[in-house]
């Protein structure tokens, strides 16, 4: 553990500020962020010092706070031990990638611009997918030694989770897993979403992203089924601005206890599934959905 001491109230004041950065972001899960205010609120009234807790009993010993899960007892671990959150920093970065991507080795101003605008990525794990899929080495003044390095410095900054769950899809795993809704569940939530959405039965809230008038256009709906914790909004990028598709493209964030993730439904454009809505990555599964609900429904007496 880092030999710089550290009190409860400036763990705190981490989760808060975790909490914070989280809110400003449009497509804010309500759920996660309550889970790090509460976690902040056992930590100020705990009655043993994080510090003390965590040198007698370990990451365990964490959890025995009032709010603390796993997944935030693991962010507590890494403050504790290195003076830094890979989450917080993450979050700040969001905010200015420009000049979060000019603080990494061998990336100036010049280059963070080229890189966000060319790219259109925002994100550190979005750097790091480029630099997986070799995208990054499209951007000029960027070659195979400087993409290396670039990639060495990110896997400093990136949380294991993020990492494990990039790669895995750079492999080519199946998405399909016990830490994921099923298909039927995730189609079920795309399609309450926009039929309410389309009622105007949702809070709306303003996105600063690509977005000068400040509107309140982007609906938001949060709900809970099977045990998951679900936000969904529809697709706030870039590339879903400029293929307009804002209102076809829905994500959806899903939390359980220390398992998270989200997913993107649309609806597919060829194929044995086009006009079908369909889960990015998917694919397959949707189909195989698809298939036996077409079954079911022909067995039906008429």
């Amino acid at each position: 553990m880092s030999a710089r001491r550290v009190d409860n109230e400036e763990v705190a004041a981490l989760l808060d500020e975790v909490a914070d950065l989280l809110s400003q972001k449009e497509e804010a899960n309500f759920f996660r962020i309550s889970s790090y205010r509460r976690a902040a609120q056992g930590l100020r009234h705990a009655a043993l010092s994080v510090e003390q807790l965590y040198e007698d009993s370990g990451v365990e010993g964490l959890q025995e706070i009032y709010g603390v899960g796993a997944r935030i007892a693991s962010l507590i671990e890494e403050y504790l031990e290195t003076g830094r959150s890979t989450l917080l920093e993450s979050l700040r970065a969001e905010a200015s990638p420009e000049q979060a991507f000019a603080q990494l080795p061998g990336i100036g101003e010049v280059l963070a611009h080229r890189i966000a605008d060319q790219l259109s990525i925002e994100t550190f794990e979005e750097l790091e997918m480029a630099v997986h899929d070799e995208r990054l080495q499209q951007i000029p003044g960027i070659g195979e030694k400087k993409t290396a390095g670039i990639g060495d410095a990110l896997a400093g900054r990136l949380s294991r989770s993020a990492l494990r769950r990039m790669r895995q899809r750079l492999d080519g795993r199946s998405a399909a897993s016990s830490a994921e809704p099923n298909v039927a569940l995730l189609l079920e939530i795309d399609d309450q979403y926009r039929r309410k959405a389309d009622d105007d039965q949702l809070r709306r809230i303003a996105p600063r992203r690509f977005n000068p008038d400040g509107e309140k256009w982007l609906p938001v709906m949060n709900t809970q089924r099977e045990g998951w914790d679900f936000t969904a909004l529809f697709s706030n990028t870039r590339r879903a601005h400029e293929l307009g598709k804002t209102r076809d493209w829905v994500v959806i964030y899903f939390e359980r206890e220390d398992q998270e993730g989200q997913s993107t439904v649309v609806t597919a454009q060829r194929g044995r599934l086009r006009g079908r809505r369909v889960i990015a990555g998917r694919e397959a599964e949707c189909q195989k959905y698809y298939e036996e609900r077409s079954h079911l429904d022909e067995q039906r007496p008429s």
